[in-house]
């Protein structure tokens, strides 16, 4: 792995990314996983991404750290925890295929509801679902992150809507993905994914995670917030194609 140039010529454009995502382009960061696994295992992939997560995760929320939303993380981030608990247990059972084509599918119905919704620049009600809604998108979030790391569209699915303003949006991300990535850890050990050739491949690639990172928070304070919605749907759309084209073709 180490010394595959295949691997890093995906893995590098796929930290970048998640990069991007973690500073501040929510939702890019979602086509890391796939990308990775054309080069390696799922599983693998997975391992090698959640060191780089909880370090990108640190960078954000110390970016962020006094823009955050406290109703948004109490009631998603307990719904997060029960859905990594059932995505650890029920692991095994589980098509990863069939997970992504989920997400994807999902991920691509909100995009073009959202973008239909604010055509022309026209603003969109912010969501008044009852929290319980919320704390199930948490559930589904933590699920999916656990599984291929795919928290974000069933969380954006119930905190876009919201309308946050753009800082507090990023902050709010950042913190619960840093919650979600460290509950996964001890899951993570028992299976025994943090083997030494996939922590020294999270090593090699710190580096770029953690520039990426700053630079996402440098770029997305120099965007509008309308152009930001609109990019981030526009984004969720992408990835949904292609984690929908992964899972079943």
């Amino acid at each position: 792995m180490l010394t595959d140039p295949f691997f890093y010529a995906v893995a590098i454009p796929a930290v970048i990314l998640l990069g991007l995502s973690k500073g501040g382009f929510v939702g890019v960061g979602n086509i890391s996983m796939p990308m990775l696994a054309l080069a390696i295992s799922p599983l693998a992939a997975a391992a090698i991404l959640l060191p780089i997560l909880i370090v990108q995760d640190a960078v954000g929320i110390w970016a962020f750290r006094r823009d955050w939303d406290g109703t948004v993380l109490k009631v998603m981030i307990p719904g997060a925890a029960a859905g990594i608990f059932l995505g650890y247990l029920f692991a095994a059972q589980v098509s990863g295929d069939v997970v992504l084509g989920a997400v994807g599918m999902l991920s691509i119905l909100f995009a073009l509801h959202r973008l239909w919704l604010e055509r022309g620049g026209r603003l969109v009600n912010a969501s008044n679902s009852p929290v319980w809604v919320g704390a199930l998108f948490g559930a589904a979030a933590g699920f999916t992150s656990q599984i291929a790391h795919a928290g974000g569209p069933p969380y954006q699915m119930w905190v876009m809507p919201r309308r946050l303003p753009r800082d507090v949006l990023v902050g709010t991300t950042a913190l619960f993905f840093g919650a979600v990535n460290w509950i996964k850890v001890p899951a993570y050990l028992a299976l025994g994914q943090f083997t030494r050739p996939n922590m020294l491949a999270a090593a090699m690639l710190m580096p770029v995670a953690i520039l990426s990172t700053f630079a996402g928070v440098r770029l997305v304070k120099s965007v509008s917030a309308d152009r930001f919605y609109t990019a981030i749907y526009v984004l969720m759309l992408l990835v949904g194609l292609k984690l929908t084209y992964d899972a079943f073709f």
